[in-house]
């Protein structure tokens, strides 16, 4: 098994099967445009204008699971990302990341890395790093800056 054999559908309407981004590598986060954490958007994106023709593509899941952070519709959330963030990196439309109504995606990327004393996801912008055969290499907290992520992911791409 691996993250390719899943799908979403992107802020467009668009299905799209993961299976599209084989051979490359890709860090999943799950975001908010209310967060505390919402800067990262950021960060996301530079990791993204730098390394996307390396192999590397960043794809963004918004949640309002928590706190209420992402409550406008799917429309309003991407044009946020876009005006607020200069964010261009694919988004996905709004899913729940925990609990029984969970995206297929986050329930397997949490069985595969738990967090510290759990495997549900704990808060908005939690990050898995995938490499090229869709394996999930390592989960990172809400906490850790894109740029932290960067020399594990330069480690993947070369």
């Amino acid at each position: 098994m691996s993250v390719h054999q899943f799908s979403a559908t992107l802020m467009n309407g668009e299905k799209k099967s993961i299976e599209d981004y084989k051979g490359k590598v890709l860090l999943i986060v799950n975001t908010a445009t209310k967060c505390g954490f919402a800067p990262q958007f950021e960060g996301l994106q530079a990791l993204y204008d730098n390394h996307q023709s390396e192999g590397f593509e960043v794809l963004g899941f918004p949640s309002n699971q928590f706190k209420n952070q992402e409550p406008g519709t799917n429309e309003e959330t991407a044009e946020a990302c876009k005006v607020n963030f200069g964010v261009n990196f694919p988004l996905f439309q709004k899913i729940k990341v925990n609990g029984e109504d969970a995206h297929p995606l986050f329930i397997y990327l949490t069985e595969q890395k738990k967090g510290i004393g759990t495997a549900a996801i704990k808060w908005n912008f939690t990050k898995f790093l995938i490499d090229q055969n869709g394996k999930v290499v390592k989960r990172y907290a809400p906490t850790t800056t894109p740029k932290k992520i960067e020399a594990d992911m330069a480690n993947l791409l070369k």
